[in-house]
């Protein structure tokens, strides 16, 4: 499948004069439609005959979700390689998708109906991987609310979710502001970092500044937080120095009234190219219905993936302790 997506990409690239990107989404859309697009003679008969052999391939009864999700995935790691994207555009790594989903199995696997919302959605990337896992594990009634407000990403995103038969409503809308939707079970999401650049809708936030740009991953924490039921947790991929910043003060203040500070895992550093690039799982949970503060907030650092004892006997430990401490009846 991977293999049909860059053929076509790289065909309606040169066919249409555009970025790989865009030809990626034209061809993405091909497939859905079974029908290829031509607007203005382009692309030419010659490469529409091109096209057409390609997706007849392509035999997507066939293809299980996590397929799809996973050639949608490369194929994003070749645009992002030819077009040079920016960073918070980057697709999060399988490796940390699947831990994330694997945490969040037995905060919600006895919950019969499941709504999540991820407030940068993206390319559903992570979104996906997440509710495959919860798919494959549990036996839930489960949809999603996706939010973005770069149309390329949605327009991927809206491939990778149709293709895979997943129930996700996706929103071409910036997600600090109002959401207008019911609150949702969970909140899964890998946070874009910097400084959010619109003052004005900032300081309706309680996390924001006290003087400049607001963080935006700040934002989206207290966002996330507002539109979880209470009882309802949120998994949120967040800079390993979140806590280590001069604005730190403001979102413990608001983290204080508002929710129970469960979990921050370390990721491993040799995932990352950078120090400033490192990144943390931080896990919340909103007061309300049977929550509690955990006896133990769960600290710590994964060791390197690589160390697949050292990986799975921690592992093991933070499953301990969702059973046995932040899930356990008292």
């Amino acid at each position: 499948m991977f293999n049909v997506f860059d053929q076509s990409s790289q065909l309606l690239k040169d066919a249409l004069a555009t970025s790989y990107l865009d030809a990626f989404i034209e061809s993405g859309d091909n497939l859905i439609e079974n029908h290829v697009q031509v607007e203005d003679g382009r692309p030419d008969t010659a490469t529409v005959e091109q096209l057409t052999t390609l997706y007849q391939q392509v035999d997507l009864p066939t293809y299980n979700a996590e397929t799809v999700r996973q050639a949608v995935q490369l194929t994003m790691l070749k645009a992002i390689q030819e077009d040079k994207i920016q960073g918070n555009h980057q697709i999060t790594p399988d490796s940390i998708g699947m831990v994330m989903g694997y945490l969040l199995i037995r905060l919600v696997e006895k919950q019969q109906k499941l709504v999540l919302l991820d407030p940068a959605v993206g390319t559903a990337n992570l979104l996906t991987t997440v509710m495959n896992q919860l798919t494959d594990a549990t036996a839930h009634d489960l949809s999603a609310i996706g939010f973005d407000n770069d149309d390329s990403m949605l327009s991927v995103a809206d491939i990778n979710v149709t293709l895979q038969h997943a129930t996700v409503e996706l929103r071409h809308q910036d997600a600090i502001g109002d959401l207008l939707i019911s609150p949702v079970d969970a909140v899964v999401s890998d946070l874009p970092v910097g400084y959010y650049p619109i003052d004005e809708k900032a300081t309706k936030f309680k996390t924001a500044a006290k003087e400049g740009h607001s963080y935006v991953h700040h934002l989206l924490i207290e966002q996330s937080m507002q539109n979880l039921k209470p009882g309802g947790f949120a998994l949120l991929l967040v800079p390993s120095q979140l806590f280590s910043t001069s604005e730190t003060k403001g979102l413990l203040d608001f983290l204080q009234g508002t929710a129970y500070l469960q979990a921050f895992l370390t990721l491993p550093k040799d995932l990352f190219a950078a120090n400033q690039s490192e990144k943390a799982i931080l896990l919340l949970q909103r007061p309300g219905e049977t929550a509690k503060q955990a006896d133990k907030v769960m600290i710590g650092e994964f060791p390197s993936f690589k160390d697949q004892s050292g990986f799975q006997k921690f592992l093991a430990e933070v499953v301990n302790w969702e059973l046995n401490d932040l899930l356990a009846v008292k």
